[in-house]
């Protein structure tokens, strides 16, 4: 049966295959074999198909299935995975032996076909199989339907493309010819361990599988489909996998399509039409890359399983969008990266949406961008298109009701914030002099010489010039959103959506977490506490919705309704920065609201840094080193000026220099906290001073001056350094951008 299309009308025309990314084999004119599939008899070219195993196509072969009847020394299935030998056996299967172009016809109700060009093959150029998919229909319950086994691969499984491939040249090709209608529904083959280990022998996850990377292509007019439904996963490759074009339908019970070589896969789709339904069952993503996602173009929605934390788009690795049209829906969609050469949009709800649900995104004139109806409940959207600009105002419809946003892509909009302590609880401890540093640790055990007065300097300033979204007031939780998506270059994510309270006609609520304390940050495998929840309003609990993110999304989410109980809620145990939305759920006729609290976990307890500038790993790197601190414990100031004395001082401390006082400078008190790093530095001509026997230790250190020094010390010790100041007039330094130029010397 062909499946029907999505209601959706994107602003994009379905795009078809005539790309450069088309096969060369997609119109051949050459030498083509004809296999015509029945289930009274299989013939090629005309003529019965043979049984000898050294024919090009040949008939016969076993079927490789998770057989019953075996212990635990077989593999890892369970009862469900297994098939009885005598199902096995009803399935017919369909052998390509031999390099060639291939046209596939007919029904099989249950067979097979396989694609083995022998062990030899990976490494073999020549050895390359296009499967030209001519209107079949293909079922085995036992396994997959379409499999490659070996064929030519151009890439090795350890080999890093960052998530670029060319797949032209692959030995797995297949084209969905012009005006055909294909179905592939097929099984999987838990995994079977070779005899007398542990080690794999067969696993093949999908309905449509290869072992090598496949390349699937539409001809001319791109019309071709092809309709796989999977009883696990649905279309798979052990390595990379390209689509350039064609109509794919896929739906399954578990991931939609899965590249699955950890840190090394890429799936590309450059082209065609494509619409994923996964996660039938109890789990799965729509596209799951367990390396790399990149999308070019096509016209592409996607969906993920409603119930699990799962997401239309998730990639171990970067994804990027390029091009082409995406709509992906799940419970939550890992995070796009912010080198996408087109413009995205990342929503996510505050509270789950119900299947049937119509998303619309509306320009500030008015004008349609998106109009999609949910196929499945959701809570997070995806969404490129050509359309789409930075720098512009766009407005959130659910059913015709405005939406509004509580936090972006900088943090929350307003408090929440990041309260408590970091690591080991250094982050309370002003430092001296500046109050930038910790001090030395070399002198009195790391305390200041009796009766040392630190000096004051660059850290008083609040930074509140610079990168401080998330002001740290804690009632400012529950500040009221905005109806206003505007895309930025830094801004792309929108959370704790809601309906708007003006445009709904409900009741504004807001929610107070741990009597108005928060949810405090804590320090790696520390205990999470999350033990009340007050509304400010009689919500039913049951109508209250708890939801938990990573941010950005890549790998946690958990999801309750309040009248199960906080315990039922899963809290995160690994490092990173977390996100708690509390919210009334859409479905609750009087009231609207929602509040958000972000802390973190083994992170930096800072508010006014987040974990998308650009500057947040230099600076978390030198934290837990203990060379710079926060200027208070819940403040980095990251656009604040750095020091003379203060930015030699961190230097000298990360390389771990002997410190040695110097007479050299008349403004440099011996024994202070930062004259034997100035006296080290002076002695290996480091630091010049302004030659009339003064160092100026209170005054800010300008760029030119930092990257004089760096040079310097990479002439004293011979490393290698590249110049990074290449202004006509010098600036002063600020304390992000010494964090950055430090870590960079971090080995």
């Amino acid at each position: 049966m062909i499946k029907q299309l999505t209601s959706t009308t994107l602003a994009l025309a379905l795009t078809l295959s005539s790309t450069a990314y088309i096969a060369a084999a997609a119109d051949a004119t050459g030498d083509v074999t004809s296999i015509s599939l029945s289930d009274n008899g299989v013939t090629v070219d005309g003529q019965a198909a043979s049984t000898s195993s050294t024919a090009a196509v040949y008939t016969g072969a076993d079927i490789v299935y998770y057989e019953a009847g075996h212990d635990s020394s077989y593999g890892e299935g369970t009862a469900a995975d297994a098939h009885e030998s005598s199902e096995a056996d009803k399935h017919t299967v369909v052998t390509i032996t031999e390099p060639g172009t291939y046209r596939l016809s007919g029904t099989l109700s249950a067979g097979q076909i396989a694609v083995d060009l022998g062990k030899e093959a990976e490494t073999d150029p020549t050895a390359k199989v296009t499967l030209i998919m001519d209107g079949v229909d293909i079922t085995s319950t036992v396994a997959p339907a379409v499999i490659f086994y070996n064929v030519y691969d151009p890439y090795s499984d350890d080999q890093d493309t960052k998530g670029i491939t060319d797949l032209t040249n692959a030995g797995a090709q297949v084209v969905l010819a012009d005006g055909s209608v294909n179905e592939v529904n097929g099984s999987y083959v838990a995994r079977i361990y070779k005899e007398g280990t542990t080690k794999k022998l067969h696993k093949y996850d999908g309905a449509f599988y290869s072992r090598m990377s496949m390349n699937i292509s539409g001809q001319t007019k791109g019309t071709g489909e092809l309709h796989i439904t999977g009883e696990n996963e649905g279309l798979d490759s052990e390595l990379h996998l390209t689509i350039n074009g064609g109509q794919i339908y896929i739906e399954s019970q578990d991931d939609g399509i899965n590249t699955n070589e950890d840190g090394i896969s890429v799936t590309t789709i450059n082209g065609g039409y494509l619409h994923v339904n996964a996660g039938l069952g109890a789990e799965g993503d729509g596209i799951d890359s367990n390396g790399y996602l990149t999308i070019n173009g096509g016209s592409i929605v996607t969906m993920a399983n409603d119930r699990s934390p799962d997401g239309g788009i998730d990639a171990d690795s970067d994804i990027a969008i390029n091009g082409g049209t995406v709509v992906a829906l799940g419970t939550r969609n890992d995070a796009t990266g912010t080198n996408s050469k087109q413009t995205f949009i990342e929503l996510a709800f505050a509270s789950t949406q119900k299947a049937g649900s119509v998303i619309t995104l509306k320009n500030a004139e008015g004008n349609e961008l998106l109009n999609h109806t949910a196929e499945k409940a959701f809570q997070s959207v995806t969404f490129s298109s050509s359309e789409l600009a930075k720098n512009k105002e766009y407005h959130v419809f659910i059913d015709g009701v405005e939406q509004q946003y509580t936090g972006n892509s900088f943090g929350m909009m307003g408090g929440g914030g990041f309260g408590g302590m970091g690591p080991g609880g250094r982050g309370d401890v002003a430092a001296p002099g500046d109050g930038n540093f910790t001090p030395p640790d070399r002198t009195n055990n790391g305390t200041l010489p009796t009766g040392e007065t630190p000096p004051t300097g660059d850290g008083s300033s609040n930074g509140t010039g610079g990168f401080n979204p998330q002001p740290s007031t804690g009632d400012q939780a529950n500040a009221e959103g905005s109806t206003a998506f505007t895309i930025t270059n830094t801004v792309h994510s929108f959370s704790g959506i809601s309906a708007s309270t003006e445009a709904s006609g409900k009741k504004r609520v807001t929610f107070s977490v741990n009597d108005g304390s928060g949810v405090k940050n804590v320090a790696s495998d520390g205990k999470l506490v999350l033990n009340k929840i007050t509304a400010s309003a009689d919500v039913p609990s049951e109508d209250i919705q708890l939801t938990i993110t990573d941010v950005p999304s890549e790998s946690f989410s958990s999801s309750i309704r309040l009248s199960e109980g906080i315990d039922a809620l899963t809290l995160p145990t690994e490092d990173g920065t977390y996100q708690l939305t509390v919210a009334v759920v859409s479905d609750n006729a009087e009231y609207t609201g929602t509040s958000q609290y972000s802390f973190t976990i083994g992170g930096l307890p800072f508010t006014d840094i987040n974990p998308t500038d650009s500057a947040y790993a230099a600076v978390k790197t030198l934290y837990d080193k203990g060379i710079l601190t926060g200027t208070s414990s819940t403040t980095f100031s990251p656009s604040a000026s750095v020091t003379r004395a203060a930015a030699v001082t961190a230097l000298g401390r990360l390389l771990g220099v002997d410190q040695a006082d110097t007479s050299t400078f008349q403004d440099v008190k011996q024994g202070s906290w930062y004259s034997g790093y100035v006296g080290w530095a002076s002695t290996n001509a480091i630091v010049l001073g302004d030659g009339a026997g003064h160092f100026l230790p209170n005054s800010s250190i300008t760029s030119k001056q930092m990257d004089l020094i760096l040079t310097r010390y990479a002439a004293f010790t011979g490393i290698t350094y590249s110049s990074a100041s290449n202004e006509s007039e010098a600036h002063a330094l600020t304390r992000k951008e010494l964090a950055v130029i430090l870590a960079s010397l971090v080995k």
